[in-house]
């Protein structure tokens, strides 16, 4: 079959390579192998090339976390390949205990851009944050894979959304998914100051919950910004910058910090996964969800989309269709 692998560490333009004759991955106990319909470009595919993120597979391995798949009896599915035997080949292995039926409401190459990132955003605003009804969520990189998951479900539970981006064609994107109000940090003067445009849009209280992959000065930011009570959930760091809070603050601004690693939960409760992926499935069916799904590209293309999700130049979800 035809598998990109990855043989040493590094860049993934510099790193990638497309091979045509890899064997088939042999299903263990309790794996799946199933035929990769789409396969979703994601910020750990390329973490993993450069060797910085928390899974380490051992070299050679394919890339590619996040698939729609196809069983031997032709079921469409959605998930996480096992390590190593990654989505951006022909074929790949999955947990038969985590695969999740594809959402018939969705095609291929939004079922696949489903998973993590609408994952994360769920467990994020209603796991950790319990966001409510009228509450203000501002989201960091609102035009981004999880950015934007995490702006429609703000939308969809009824809180009135602000979207942080940079540039104009991702505030264009941020305002066709929902957002109420756009700030884009790229604009000039006060227009480009999220923390005063968050201020001034709920007369000075602030935001309620704050979504913060980004890290670095967009979690700064968010703290002079946040509401009393408020809750700044963390999902990653985009810039590259971790922030070290002073607890003090938060402290004498009566504000949490929450940690989301929602890979924990297919380990630690399974089951709010799965309730979870069910859960989204209605919001599909009822049109609330559906992924921004920017670029449908061919497997070839997989090195370079990776790169370029790594730089951050990309809006919504690139998907490979093998």
């Amino acid at each position: 079959m035809k598998a990109w692998q990855v043989g040493e560490l590094g860049l993934p333009r510099e790193v990638m390579r497309l091979v045509d004759e890899v064997p088939e991955p042999v299903a263990g106990d309790g794996q799946v192998l199933v035929r990769v319909r789409a396969a979703a470009v994601n910020f750990p595919d390329a973490l993993m090339c450069l060797g910085m993120y928390q899974v380490k597979p051992p070299l050679p391995f394919t890339p590619g976390v996040e698939l729609c798949g196809e069983l031997p009896d032709g079921r469409r599915v959605i998930g996480n390949p096992v390590a190593g035997t990654g989505a951006f080949a022909e074929y790949a292995l999955l947990d038969g205990r985590a695969l999740f039926p594809a959402p018939d409401a969705l095609d291929d190459a939004e079922a696949a851009a489903l998973h993590i990132g609408y994952q994360t955003a769920w467990f994020a605003l209603h796991r950790r944050a319990a966001l409510r009804p009228g509450e203000t969520l501002l989201v960091h990189a609102a035009a981004g894979g999880v950015g934007s998951a995490a702006v429609q479900l703000g939308k969809a539970a009824g809180a009135t959304v602000i979207g942080v981006v940079g540039g104009a064609e991702k505030a264009a994107a941020a305002r066709e998914l929902g957002c109420d109000l756009v700030v884009d940090r790229k604009a000039a003067g006060e227009a480009g100051d999220f923390v005063t445009q968050v201020k001034a849009a709920t007369g000075g209280r602030g935001a309620d919950v704050v979504f913060d992959p980004v890290g670095g000065d967009a979690y700064t930011g968010s703290t002079r910004c946040v509401a009393f009570e408020g809750r700044i959930v963390v999902v990653g760091f985009a810039s590259g910058t971790i922030p070290t809070p002073p607890l003090g603050h938060a402290l004498v601004k009566n504000y949490s910090v929450l940690g989301l690693h929602w890979g924990l939960y297919n380990t630690k409760d399974p089951a709010a996964v799965h309730a979870a992926h069910e859960e989204l499935t209605k919001l599909a069916a009822a049109g609330l969800v559906r992924p921004l799904v920017s670029e449908r590209l061919p497997l070839g293309a997989a090195a370079d989309a990776v790169q370029r999700v790594a730089e951050g130049s990309t809006t919504g979800r690139l998907v490979l269709l093998p």
